[in-house]
């Protein structure tokens, strides 16, 4: 006898748990409420896989699977999708996004990919209120301040907002500089993470401003 698909079996189980004679507090929840709890699923995977346990790696790869199917049952409660419709969109996107291998459209290495990607997104984009008017949109706010101001730089740079140059350092003496920086800023009584933070909104005012003109 053929065995159904655990996924069916997971989206039952969610649904009951959302149910009024399910789990009280998995009832009470929200998407606001559990939006971080996602995050931290997340580092819990990248843990896993940087130790190399296949058996955590599946576990954890399990709570975040939940979070997905989480958000997908609180959707469906809502009437505005369902995890049916959450996957289909993105199997028809994937395609969309991959001419090269879905369609004719030919490439010559990595970085034509990445080009059409972002060609393809824009324009999935257009005209909707997720439409990005500027190269330095799509950052997630969220991100922690060191991996939001790589993603700045990196899109400033892809966008001829700053310069690249090679650094002369090694990669121990940043990182040496980068602890130092954390430990000044805490022997000051100040976060090292709020005043990335605060750096990063200002060079993207400054950015922006330059991308402007440049317009």
């Amino acid at each position: 006898m053929k065995k159904k698909p655990a996924i069916n079996d997971l989206l039952r189980v969610m649904a009951k748990l959302r149910s009024p004679t399910g789990c009280p507090w998995d009832r009470e929840q929200d998407h606001m409420s559990i939006r971080l709890m996602a995050v931290e699923e997340v580092y819990e995977l990248v843990d896993a896989i940087e130790a190399k346990d296949d058996k955590e790696m599946a576990e954890e790869i399990g709570d975040l699977l939940l979070h997905v199917v989480f958000h997908c049952q609180l959707a469906k409660e809502r009437g505005v999708f369902d995890f049916e419709k959450m996957t289909r969109h993105l199997v028809e996107k994937l395609i969309r996004r991959h001419p090269h291998v879905f369609g004719k459209t030919k490439v010559k290495d990595i970085n034509e990919v990445w080009a059409n990607w972002e060609q393809i997104k824009k324009a999935e984009k257009h005209g909707t209120r997720h439409a990005r008017k500027s190269a330095l949109d799509g950052i997630p706010k969220h991100l922690p301040a060191l991996m939001r101001a790589e993603k700045l730089v990196k899109k400033a740079r892809k966008a001829k907002l700053l310069d690249s140059a090679k650094s002369s350092l090694t990669k121990r003496a940043i990182a040496g500089q980068l602890f130092a920086l954390a430990q000044e800023a805490q022997d000051n009584g100040w976060s090292a993470e709020d005043l990335l933070r605060t750096e990063i909104k200002k060079r993207e005012r400054i950015l922006r401003r330059k991308e402007t003109m440049l317009q």
